[in-house]
């Protein structure tokens, strides 16, 4: 899961997934494609309404994407436009650019709407970027499972 600082939408996505998913079987993680909160917990915003539903993202730490997540990772689900130009700049090969994803893409079938950033807004944005992410990490498990 992959955003812009990875403290909003990213670290909600992982929090979400890891509920839907074994732990046992799948490895998910979060990161950023800037360095601005490296080693940050996410935004308190988003842990309020993550554990409004149950999900405790407090131990969750900022880092940075880096080409090595290309082959840690099968699938690599990217919040928004930019996010996914900024990871496919990375991409060593067409395989790695076959691994990025638009993440709202799984609820709305070759759209590419961005899931907004709602870091600049109330927590009413990130309710509504929980909701989103929820539906289609529900897509994600459905697939994968």
């Amino acid at each position: 899961m992959v955003c812009l600082g990875n403290i909003c939408r990213s670290p909600l996505a992982e929090g979400i997934l890891r509920d839907k998913l074994p732990s046992s079987k799948y490895i998910i993680d979060s990161a950023g494609t800037g360095n601005y909160h490296v080693g940050d917990p996410p935004d308190l915003r988003s842990i309020k309404v993550a554990k409004k539903y149950g999900l405790d993202i407090s131990n969750q730490k900022g880092r940075q994407f880096t080409e090595i997540d290309f082959d840690k990772f099968d699938l690599i689900y990217v919040m928004d436009s930019s996010n996914y130009q900024n990871v496919i700049k990375l991409a060593r090969t067409e395989t790695d650019k076959e691994k990025v994803k638009l993440i709202l893409n799984e609820i709305y079938a070759d759209q590419n709407y961005n899931v907004p950033d709602p870091y600049t807004g109330g927590i009413q944005g990130f309710e509504s970027t929980f909701k989103m992410l929820d539906e289609a990490c529900n897509e994600i498990a459905k697939k994968i499972l």
